[in-house]
């Protein structure tokens, strides 16, 4: 992908795109794939980087929600199980099944966690990763030898997906513009054309980096805005009600040594009425999520500081080893587009369902939003069929149920740290042999080597340190003072890929360095939670 050639394309274009899709995160990037594979013209525009909001900031789970279940959402459960299966069989490289242990400590929880997953095992039929069982106390020590033992009875297993959120969203924007689609980072809307009739036809958007504004028709717009889904419907009519309540989680990462072995922890039941998980995910272990209701949305929130402590307090209660703040080797934050409810529950989050809406405004936007990472393509397609229609455009056929995601791959494990780009990675590789400056590795505490930076420069349309550190790789989410001090080495080799100056590169560096500041725990927000 290259972005100079996507932008002339817009220039180039006369006639209106039949779908214009805004949010470049899962939700968007769905929708383009399955608008592309119908053979639509379609244009993506996102106002930051591919993935820079919520879509990069998740639990890292391609899971059926077995939370949703006890809430009785056998609907939504049974939805995402299929989809957790088709999105394992159609991206390999990217997915991967883990097993889930449910510690006990009391003698009721085998048989009451022990015949909810057999639900759970039921509910997925074809599409299941493998049968829970109960374990004994010993099993269970050896599945995971860091769990705090007093107390400890025995677990239930169960096995559930796993993926790395940020390199799949760059895949599916590969794989929209694989199948025809035009996809642009750093390119704001910053208005919505309307007809004669007051009704959407097109928007206009600029580029941020040269400041040239585009003119764009389009016979369908499609509002995929997740976090900011109000803040654009807002250019459409000042005076609309909001549908998003925003909901904050973070997620602590650990050593590997906080949690050996391949098998992650759940917690079915927290203080806080959260799902807790701590799992292994790239060589480190991931501890999280909260969910504090919040006033707005923001690209770079800044975690609480009950939420920290929240998250060290109830893993102390499950491992051996008490995780201090010390240990934090980088905290994320991410924001969830809830969808507002009215009733009992409104005011709280965890009770919000994580089903999606779609939404048609009196001026014909399309707006999608709720939902989850799991269920995106079945969001894609229900959107889409919902901008046929709108739009009146050709009734064609959702094709994406068996569609192979970019990079496609069922061996790419052979390519070890490099397995996420899957048929990609033999070109990285190459790329690597050609030049001892590109085989380097950046820094001894992370796997990443020179030639990603220059592979997601050419090819993946990264723009900045923050893209390559955050998205690209996953160095900034790993280890936040690893990834400040492999910035002025990724910084210098942007600056020669993409033609800009040393100035640029200082600059660049400074920039990362104070974002990174906050996944190391050195900025906390002030303010209460909503």
């Amino acid at each position: 992908m290259n972005r100079e050639q996507m932008v002339q394309r817009v220039r180039d274009r006369k006639e209106p795109w039949d779908v214009v899709v805004i949010g470049g995160g899962a939700t968007g990037a769905g929708v383009a794939v399955d608008a592309a594979s119908r053979g639509f013209a379609v244009l993506l525009l996102e106002r930051e980087d591919f993935a820079k909001g919520t879509s990069s900031r998740s639990t890292k789970l391609v899971h059926g929600g077995v939370r949703y279940l006890e809430q009785g959402n056998v609907s939504l459960v049974m939805e995402a199980l299929k989809e957790r299966g088709l999105l394992r069989q159609n991206a390999p490289h990217l997915v991967h099944e883990v097993p889930f242990i449910v510690p006990n400590y009391s003698w009721w929880e085998a048989p009451f966690y022990g015949i909810g997953l057999k639900i759970y095992d039921m509910l997925a039929g074809k599409y299941g990763f493998g049968k829970s069982e109960v374990l004994s106390r010993e099993e269970t020590i050896k599945a995971i030898p860091t769990l705090r033992e007093d107390g400890l009875r025995g677990g239930v297993v169960y096995y559930d997906g796993q993926f790395d959120d940020a390199r799949l969203l760059i895949h599916l924007i590969a794989t929209a513009v694989d199948l025809g689609a035009t996809a642009i980072n750093y390119a704001p809307v910053v208005s919505l054309a309307k007809d004669a009739d007051g009704f959407i036809d097109g928007v206009t958007a600029e580029d941020s980096e040269t400041g040239e504004k585009f003119q764009i028709s389009a016979r369908v717009v499609v509002n995929a805005t997740g976090i900011f889904t109000d803040e654009l419907r807002r250019l459409a009519d000042e005076s609309i009600t909001p549908m998003v309540a925003p909901s904050q989680g973070i997620h602590l990462v650990l050593d590997r040594s906080f949690l050996r072995g391949d098998t992650a922890i759940m917690v079915p039941h927290t203080s806080d009425g959260r799902v807790m998980f701590a799992i292994p995910w790239h060589e480190h272990t991931l501890l999280g999520t909260t969910d504090t209701p919040i006033d707005a949305p923001s690209y770079e929130p800044l975690p609480f500081e009950q939420e920290i402590e929240f998250v060290l307090e109830t893993a102390d209660q499950y491992l051996s080893h008490k995780p201090t703040r010390e240990d934090v080797l980088s905290v994320y934050v991410g924001i969830r587009p809830l969808v507002k409810t009215s009733g009992p529950d409104a005011g709280k989050t965890s009770a919000l369902s994580r089903d999606h809406t779609i939404h048609i405004d009196g001026s014909g936007l399309l707006t999608i939003v709720g939902g989850k990472w799991t269920t995106y393509r079945h969001m894609a397609e229900d959107a889409v069929n919902h901008a046929v229609t709108l739009g009146r455009l050709d009734d064609r056929p959702c094709t994406t149920q068996h569609l192979h995601i970019h990079g496609y791959s069922e061996d790419s494990e052979r390519y070890g740290a490099l397995s996420v780009y899957g048929a990609d990675a033999a070109a990285i590789q190459a790329l690597a042999a050609s030049d001892p400056e590109l085989a380097r590795q950046l820094h001894p505490a992370l796997p990443y080597i020179a030639a990603q930076v220059a592979w997601a420069a050419r090819e993946e349309m990264a723009r900045s340190v923050e893209d390559v550190l955050a998205r690209r790789t996953r160095a900034l989410f790993l280890n936040a003072r690893a990834a400040v001090e492999m910035a002025p080495a990724v910084a210098a080799l942007l600056a020669s890929l993409l033609g800009r100056d040393e100035e640029w590169a200082r600059q660049e560096v400074s920039r990362f360095r104070d974002l990174a500041a906050q996944y190391l725990l050195q900025k906390v927000a002030t303010a209460t939670a909503a």
